[in-house]
């Protein structure tokens, strides 16, 4: 390409995304940055260096993390249930369940891709809500587009029952239950986190989690929490925000353990109307092994069946 009198003294990437308008300007800069982009045939490595009228500029084209990142990979996927309309996976700690800045491989999605081609015909392969990555437990996705649509209807009308277990810090004091109802967005003080917020000083989203005592232990609790909207780290900040930071959960408090090298939180329940037959579907997924070490090791009893012991 050549640049023109109206692009003469102009920065390359600023010219460039003249001549280019197709790429954004943060993938040119890339591209310059990489050693991708010539002027007059040497190679320019500042977006900022100033380009002439006549000056002719070359752009190797190279795909991103972002564009190579839905790809399928095969993986072991733990596959509670599966029709012809849905999946319900258990979802073990440690694996990112999206493609993001970090993890453009490895992710649910990617396996979801290798398990099921049709899932490349659908927004990201028919997922439709998420744990953390060292989350564990149970989530439903949609193989059609017509089941997504269903899903996220559902789960914004408050008609998909998610549970979880989670061991926190310090021995429960007082009532057996409580419903925190506290706002949740990103912390002003460390955008890294999120935090319970004033909606009148700080952008957020109204987030309410049931918190049911199981067991209590001399050094910590058991709980089980019930999600009524499903914020970005919800359980996470709300449990801190009573006074009980999850089990190494080092970004909200959390101390962390030999028995457990993630939050403690498990995603043990999952209950729904098949999107397509309505039947009740009711799902449970056993506790990890690593939650079940650190249980036994810090005196906490659970029956799945009968509740606390």
């Amino acid at each position: 390409m050549e640049v023109t009198a109206s692009q003469h003294g102009e920065r390359l990437d600023r010219a460039l995304v003249d001549m280019a308008p197709e790429f954004s300007r943060s993938y040119l800069q890339q591209l310059i940055e990489a050693g991708c982009v010539s002027v007059n045939t040497k190679l320019v490595g500042k977006p900022s260096q100033k380009v002439k009228a006549g000056d002719t500029v070359a752009i190797e084209l190279r795909p991103t993390p972002q564009s190579q990142a839905f790809k399928p990979e095969n993986m072991p996927l733990q596959v509670v249930f599966e029709d012809e309309h849905i999946l319900v996976i258990n979802k073990p700690a440690g694996l990112v369940v999206h493609p993001a800045p970090g993890n453009w491989s490895g992710t649910l999605l990617n396996g979801l891709l290798a398990y099921d081609k049709a899932s490349a015909l659908i927004p990201r392969a028919g997922i439709v809500h998420r744990l953390d990555k060292d989350t564990s437990g149970l989530m439903v996705v949609a193989r059609t587009r017509l089941v997504m649509d269903a899903l996220v209807q559902s789960i914004a009308a408050r008609e998909v029952s998610r549970q979880y277990l989670a061991v926190a810090h310090r021995p429960w004091i007082g009532s057996q239950s409580v419903c925190v109802d506290a706002p949740v967005g990103r912390d002003p003080r460390n955008r890294l986190r999120m935090a319970v917020v004033d909606l009148e000083k700080t952008p957020g989203k109204t987030a309410k989690t049931d918190v049911i005592l199981i067991a209590n232990a001399h050094a910590a609790c058991l709980v089980r929490c019930i999600l009524h909207t499903g914020r970005t780290h919800q359980i996470r900040v709300h449990m801190a925000s009573i006074g009980h930071p999850l089990v190494a959960d080092l970004v909200y408090g959390g101390v962390g353990v030999p028995e457990m090298n993630r939050q403690a939180l498990h995603a043990c329940r999952l209950a729904l109307a098949h999107p397509i037959t309505g039947e009740r579907l009711v799902f449970e997924a056993p506790l990890p092994l690593d939650f079940m070490g650190l249980m036994n090791a810090w005196g906490l009893r659970y029956n799945a069946h009968l509740g606390s012991k």
